[in-house]
């Protein structure tokens, strides 16, 4: 006698991107707004900075004094996180919000500052992408030598044009 197995159909892999169903849209704007309120990217606070006048923020750089020499954002205040409880207080204004940056998205220099700048009661955001998409963006940036900028990278800034359309 001959016996047969039967195999229930294999199920699909279940869809990465769907394995958890999107939120509720009431509950996707309240984080997404959420995330605005905390982030600012290059673009815009490349925009705000040269519309010329009070952009109504500081921009500060949290890294250490070598990196800032290497590059930074013009105009922006150094002040390297470890020392941000002493300083800030001296350096920065509790009613001016402040945008702080580090080397790029995979450091979370620019994390710990607003952090810390929080807890001492400043308004704060942090920019996405750092000084590394400041650069790789196309934006003037300074170094010891002087102003300087590099061509955009076509993969993180539209070619031939200032805005990406987002």
């Amino acid at each position: 006698m001959t016996t047969t197995q039967t195999h229930a159909p294999e199920t699909p892999a279940a869809n990465p991107v769907l394995r958890v169903p999107p939120a509720a849209p009431a509950a996707a704007a309240a984080y997404f707004r959420a995330s605005l309120a905390f982030h600012a990217d290059v673009s815009d606070v490349a925009t705000a900075l040269a519309a010329g006048g009070d952009p109504g923020f500081v921009v500060l750089d949290c890294r250490s004094t070598d990196s800032w020499d290497q590059g930074r954002v013009p105009g922006a205040i150094h002040l390297p996180t470890a020392r941000i409880p002493e300083q800030a207080g001296t350096l920065l204004d509790t009613s001016v919000p402040v945008v702080t940056y580090c080397w790029g998205p995979g450091c979370n220099g620019a994390t710990r500052a607003a952090l810390a700048l929080a807890e001492l009661g400043f308004p704060v955001k942090e920019m996405l992408g750092g000084f590394e998409y400041w650069a790789r963006e196309g934006f003037a940036y300074e170094t010891r030598e002087g102003s300087t900028t590099r061509d955009a990278d076509p993969l993180t800034a539209p070619v031939g044009t200032d805005a990406c359309g987002c």
